[in-house]
């Protein structure tokens, strides 16, 4: 394909944050009338290629080209005259504001220097029904559902730029019918000749919808193909950099006794977040949680945990209904919880090495037990040895340490409240290799010990090598288990690309 023949297009981009090479010689090229996904996990690069494209970010090297012209995008506003627009995830609008004033926001219609309101009213209503949307223009935009918001974005973003449409996680949030209402006006708008841009974790949702596929994997392009020509095993391998004809790491002995039944969870899940699973958890036993980016794994640890609270289904702990309806309800059974972003949900930057170890145990015996500094230092000095925290002083702020010494303090905090049941999320996701080993120790020591684990990793190999079982997420949905002999990569690979063949044991 000619220069001419692209929307846009960017030809070896290379962005560099500090010492980190964010983006390593990208090739990314949109066709009129296409609708293009691309896909790639955590750290892929998929979010600093679509600043560049619309000027958030300067590439270090590199060109974006639009129409065959190179061009330098200084904002995302100088974007827009270039005819690129973008609709987030979460809708950039003012929900306070009327529909109209939202389509129309930086742009009003004036009649002797004052917005005239008519007319921006009747040129919005005319707007609204090309999307299908009979609605008041001057109501509230925060009184429409998600989806309606999300449409009226899309208007806006379309109105404003009208050749090339970014649209970044545009169905998070959306139920079944509201995606297909969606994917109905982007096909609309494909056969326009717009150029559409299409950035999802649901690999349903881009056989769907999408003409070609570009998958980023650590900063590199892995490919660019047509969906014609790709299974959706086919992506789930490039995305993963796995071939499922590999055996895999060594994993546990296949009939390990199990333990007590510690945790029982039915039907427990939460609308629009998770759909509801049953899962059964033993002591001794860690239970792998795989799946891609967006596939439910975080969703169902957090309402596990109470950080979301599930609004259908039972929970027995040690056979016992109960209620874990909030974080501290979890803590009151024994539950720790180490989050996959550590630093946003994990640590408390300012406070010390100390301080944030035993913070979790503080709280269990409540404030009016505090806890001397010589019983803070004699616990944390305890985990810091047993878990090989490196730290000049326990005192320090525990930002200043390393990530795998941050995940470690994390791991502790937990395991000072001596916990029956520990949920990690990634737990090895961004550490250097020395911590990686003493985080993969750990919970095989704590599973030998009588724990009940479970543990989300994007490593297939790891999550093989500890696990009992591996639980398999794919669109928000628990579509596999797996034992024994199916525990292995090219088994989940399988199951992550299509349910309906995985494997159910």
């Amino acid at each position: 394909m000619t220069d001419g023949q692209y929307a846009l297009e960017a030809r070896g981009i290379v962005k560099i944050f500090g010492n980190h090479v964010a983006l390593d010689k990208v090739d990314f090229g949109l066709r009129p009338g296409e609708v293009h996904a691309l896909l790639g996990e955590n750290g892929a690069g998929k979010s600093t290629l679509i600043k560049i494209l619309t000027g958030a970010y300067q590439p270090t090297l590199g060109d974006v080209i639009v129409d065959g012209s190179p061009v330098t995008l200084n904002n995302p506003q100088h974007a827009q005259t270039h005819g690129i627009g973008t609709v987030y995830q979460e809708v950039n609008l003012l929900p306070n504001r009327s529909v109209a004033e939202n389509l129309y926001l930086g742009h009003q219609p004036t009649w002797f220097g004052f917005v005239d309101r008519r007319k921006m009213e009747r040129d919005a209503r005319t707007v609204l029904a090309r999307y299908g949307l009979n609605i008041d223009p001057s109501s509230e935009l925060g009184a429409h559902s998600v989806a309606v918001q999300q449409i009226v974005a899309i208007a806006r973003a379309v109105e404003l730029s009208g050749k090339v449409l970014i649209l970044d996680e545009p169905t998070a949030s959306l139920d079944r019918n509201e995606v297909e209402r969606l994917f109905d006006i982007i096909r609309d708008l494909k056969a326009q000749g717009l150029a559409v841009v299409f950035i999802t974790h649901f690999l349903d949702q881009v056989f769907a919808i999408a003409d070609r596929v570009t998958i980023l994997r650590n900063g590199k392009l892995i490919d660019t193909k047509s969906l014609d020509n790709l299974t959706r095993t086919d992506v789930v391998r490039l995305m993963l950099g796995k071939d499922i004809a590999f055996s895999g790491a060594t994993q546990l002995e296949e009939n390990r006794p199990l333990g007590e039944v510690l945790l029982d969870f039915k039907g427990y899940g939460k609308k629009r977040s998770v759909m509801p699973f049953n899962l059964t958890i033993h002591k001794g036993e860690v239970v792998g949680v795989a799946g891609l980016l967006g596939s439910g794994r975080t969703e169902m640890a957090r309402i596990m945990f109470g950080a979301d609270s599930a609004d259908e289904g039972t929970v027995s702990v040690a056979g016992k209904p109960t209620s874990i309806s909030k974080p501290t309800d979890a803590i009151a059974h024994g539950f720790g919880f180490c989050p996959e972003d550590r630093k946003a949900e994990g640590i408390f930057g300012d406070l010390s090495v100390r301080e944030n170890i035993v913070i979790a145990l503080q709280g269990k015996l409540g404030w009016f037990s505090a806890l001397t500094r010589d019983e803070q230092m004699e616990i944390a000095g305890r985990y810091g040895e047993s878990m090989d925290i490196r730290a000049a002083s326990l005192d320090m702020p525990i930002k200043l340490l390393s990530g795998g010494n941050q995940q470690k303090a994390i791991l502790s905090r937990w395991l000072a409240t001596d916990p029956t049941f520990l949920i990690l999320d990634e737990p090895t996701r961004g550490i250097d290799v020395g911590a990686h080993a003493e985080i993969v120790r750990t919970i095989n020591r704590l599973r030998d010990e009588g724990l009940a684990l479970v543990v989300i990793s994007s490593e297939l190999d790891e999550v093989v090598a500890y696990s009992s079982r591996i639980v398999v997420m794919r669109d928000r949905e628990l579509v596999a288990e797996l034992n024994g002999e199916n525990i292995n990569p090219g088994v989940i690979v399988q199951a992550i690309a299509n349910h309906k063949d995985g494997v159910q044991t």
